[in-house]
């Protein structure tokens, strides 16, 4: 009885430590869809408005190029999460199941390439990209994120908790590394995978500088550089961009929502070996 009476005050205490926490982003979020529902006369004299007015996420889809972004940056961001999985899951596979020389050194120097700042190589990255001819095209905001040392870590530390007679008796049935990996390692590792894929999803929809300077026209800029675009001193505006944030905020949002445990096991599921 002591310990259901403890884990119920401890669980408590979890949930009023998460109450401030809580109020700092819902209020945000809140005051913003205020905004965006508030009619212009109102906007600067009243925090709750006396009526909704949901013209303003009419005219977003109506008046403004975002709908055009948006469908870029789910191109964009889509690619990335694809190409990442696959390229990572065969990186992750060559570093746990595979020996060859100098495997560690290699692993080491990919690893090294997360301190290096990315602000430190966008000229070079720019001045390559633009002498291929590769500026305002998909593939300039696509392929330079196809791979990431982030996701061959974190997927490798996942495979290394397999255990290795599993590929030893697969490969004595006959099955080779690329069966093994699409058959066995890939279905077992599903939540490490949605776990990177969500996070590479959520980065490359939030990605703004990149696609900033890559990027001339509307027809493949993406939904962050749409709402920087948005941004205007007339208070109908404001109420636009406003509407435009909650918009572009959803996919976001969901991913939080409907895949928090998925995102938390997949990045627990390499953490230890055994």
């Amino acid at each position: 009885m002591k310990r259901r009476q403890k884990e119920a005050l401890l669980q408590l205490g979890r949930f009023c430590l998460n109450l401030p926490v809580a109020f700092l982003i819902i209020v945000p979020l809140l005051y913003t869809f205020m905004m965006s529902v508030m009619p212009a006369s109102e906007l600067y004299s009243r925090f709750w408005p006396t009526h909704m007015d949901f013209v303003s996420y009419s005219n977003v889809f109506t008046k403004t190029a975002i709908p055009r972004h948006i469908l870029n940056s789910f191109i964009v961001a889509g690619s990335v999460t694809i190409l990442q999985m696959i390229t990572c899951s065969m990186a992750a596979f060559a570093f746990s199941f595979l020996n060859f020389k100098g495997r560690n050194v290699i692993f080491m120097c990919i690893l090294a390439t997360m301190m290096v700042p990315w602000e430190s190589t966008i000229i070079a990255n720019y001045l390559t990209v633009s002498g291929w001819g590769w500026l305002d095209t998909y593939h300039v905001m696509i392929l330079p994120y196809a791979c990431s040392a982030m996701g061959i870590f974190l997927l490798r530390q996942n495979y290394l908790t397999f255990a290795k007679e599993l590929h030893e008796a697969a490969k004595l049935d006959g099955c080779n590394n690329w069966r093994f990996l699409a058959s066995i390692v890939v279905p077992l590792s599903r939540p490490a995978l949605g776990a990177l894929g969500a996070y590479v999803f959520l980065m490359q929809w939030n990605q703004y500088l990149w696609p900033l300077l890559v990027t001339n026209s509307d027809s493949v800029r993406t939904v962050q550089i749409g709402i920087s675009q948005l941004y205007d001193i007339d208070s109908e505006q404001i109420g636009l961009m406003m509407a435009g944030v909650i918009i572009v905020l959803i996919p976001s949002l969901s991913i939080f929502v409907f895949m928090q445990k998925q995102l938390i096991n997949g990045l627990m599921a390499g953490a230890v070996k055994g």
